[in-house]
């Protein structure tokens, strides 16, 4: 009887009555395309950071013109331990620089954000309690960008138009939103990775070799619990001195950009 079946499937096969199973030309073993986090269309391919600041070139800044201009900027203010070190070092050397003003510092902090606007420099918005964003639904998401925008308002009389994304993390949909509410999202690309605790020498090194026209260079004044920011502290006025001898101008990034630093 078994010998019997096994001729019977060979027949069977042999005339063509037996057919594989069809195999997705996805391979097996790789993971179903992810949905942008937060959006509504499952079939919304998420795109890399990359991809989105090629597609949304107008709302996503990571550097200025190809000009001797360069934009030295600041996260995680307001920072008693560290900001008002930066903003003396600025103020010596007559820098205006840009500041991104994290909520829920700047309650406990106003006096820091007044004196950053007093003595000239630009202030932007980095969220209330600096969460990576992609993971948040688009009400929390909105929640964050609006509720510190009345903060610094209050402080800093206007509204900022530009965001920096804690982490430089930001999705499609978000950005479609910023777009709309004509906001401008502006990452960096020179990284002083200075929030490690880095040596004075390790951050010059890091600023100074990446460093060319139109560069947007991301430092820290402010940091969380046990932060090390000294080498930032040690190397800016060295910083600044060679960027000048190099030639290049020190800007803030509605120069740099050429955007306003309000919001409509």
């Amino acid at each position: 009887m078994r010998v019997r079946l096994i001729m019977l499937m060979v027949i069977v096969i042999f005339l063509g009555g037996y057919h594989a199973p069809v195999v997705s030309s996805r391979d097996a073993s790789s993971p179903p395309t992810e949905s942008v986090s937060g959006s509504d269309s499952a079939e919304e391919e998420q795109l890399t950071l990359g991809q989105l600041r090629q597609k949304y070139a107008d709302t996503f800044k990571t550097n200025g013109p190809s000009t001797k201009k360069v934009a030295l900027t600041f996260d995680d203010v307001p920072d008693p331990r560290f900001t008002p070190q930066v903003l003396d070092i600025l103020k010596k050397y007559n820098v205006r620089a840009t500041f991104f003003i994290v909520g829920s510092r700047a309650e406990k902090h106003p006096d820091l954000v007044k004196r950053i606007v007093k003595e000239g420099h630009m202030v932007g918005n980095h969220s209330y309690n600096h969460p990576e964003f992609s993971k948040l639904s688009m009400n929390a998401f909105r929640k964050q960008i609006l509720h510190t925008g009345n903060i610094i308002r209050r402080l800093a009389g206007y509204t900022p138009k530009m965001i920096r994304p804690p982490y430089g993390d930001i999705n499609e949909e978000q950005l479609r939103w910023a777009a709309r509410q004509h906001y401008s999202i502006v990452n960096w690309n020179v990284d002083s990775l200075d929030w490690k605790g880095l040596s004075k020498e390790q951050v010059k090194d890091n600023i100074l070799s990446a460093v060319k026209p139109g560069s947007i260079v991301l430092q820290h004044a402010g940091g969380g619990v046990g932060s090390n920011l000294n080498g930032t502290i040690e190397a800016l006025p060295e910083i600044i001195e060679e960027l000048r001898n190099r030639g290049y101008e020190l800007v803030t990034l509605d120069e740099m950009l050429g955007l306003p630093k309000a919001k409509d």
